[in-house]
């Protein structure tokens, strides 16, 4: 049973669901309860609190919005895993080169690894013709034994032929490319969008189908500005998190202020 250690003050004006989240969240973050752990029920914290189940469902809803708690159904509700952190602007690495140089186990399974001709929207995001031919790989991508995400790449034959014969089960795709093939990845464009699991992915992943996941949408291109590589990758909402450097552009006003104060001459907007 709960140690409440009188948690619940009945004579304060805090609402008691705001008391037991804080009570609860307690409990987490000083590592009573430890991340994989099964807190105790609703009817179990009712009787352990002296509250009602309305009061535990709302506290329980709450913290799991913060992404501390998960429910699982049919199982319990259980202390979250820490999110795994990835890097989404202004530094262009692979996967596996963000979680090494964040200190994580990484282990791929190459689902497939084939040369195909070039369907229509992989085509155009490659920007060579529909049937140009494309190395299509597809890899599954496990942080510390656990399934986090799905990636599937295409790139254009023709620019990295190698790679076509080259298993990927435990390298970086990003460092053959430029070990191996010469070629040096300059810069991306990264869309990011939240979508729900379908059953593959599920299967794939080791969650439910319709749980959330974040899919991202990039294109990486050369230096001469061809493209190289598109990816479509899905990550397990659950335990992925994705860090974004913003850099604070002056706004054209103040600038022109500024270049007015030091009497230089501003060039005609026609």
């Amino acid at each position: 049973m709960t140690d409440t250690n009188n948690a619940i003050d009945f004579n304060s004006n805090i609402p008691y669901y705001i008391q037991l989240i804080e009570a609860l969240k307690g409990k987490i973050l000083s590592g009573e309860w430890q991340a994989g752990d099964q807190i105790p029920s609703e009817p179990d914290l009712c009787e352990a609190y002296g509250i009602s189940r309305t009061v535990v469902r709302q506290s329980l809803r709450e913290i799991e919005l913060e992404g501390l708690i998960t429910r699982r159904k049919g199982k319990g509700t259980f202390v979250s895993e820490p999110k795994i952190s990835e890097s989404l602007a202004q530094k262009l690495t692979g996967f596996y080169q963000d979680m090494v140089e964040r200190g994580h186990s990484i282990e791929t399974q190459v689902l497939h690894h084939e040369v195909i001709p070039a369907e229509k929207k992989v085509a155009e995001y490659l920007g060579v013709d529909p049937g140009t031919t494309v190395i299509d790989i597809k890899r599954l991508r496990f942080v510390a034994d656990e399934p986090i995400v799905i990636v599937s790449s295409y790139l254009p034959y023709e620019l990295c032929p190698q790679l076509a014969e080259t298993d990927l089960t435990n390298q970086s795709l990003y460092a053959f490319l430029e070990n191996e093939c010469g070629v040096t990845i300059a810069y991306g464009r990264r869309s990011i969008e939240a979508v729900a699991a379908d059953q593959v992915e599920a299967e794939l992943l080791q969650i439910e189908i319709g749980a959330p996941l974040i899919l991202l949408d990039s294109v990486s291109y050369l230096e001469d500005d061809t493209p190289i590589e598109y990816y479509h990758a899905v990550h397990r909402g659950d335990r992925s998190r994705f860090e974004v450097e913003l850099v604070r552009i002056r706004e054209v006003g103040s600038i022109r202020k500024t270049l007015k104060t030091e009497k230089l001459d501003l060039p005609s907007s026609n």
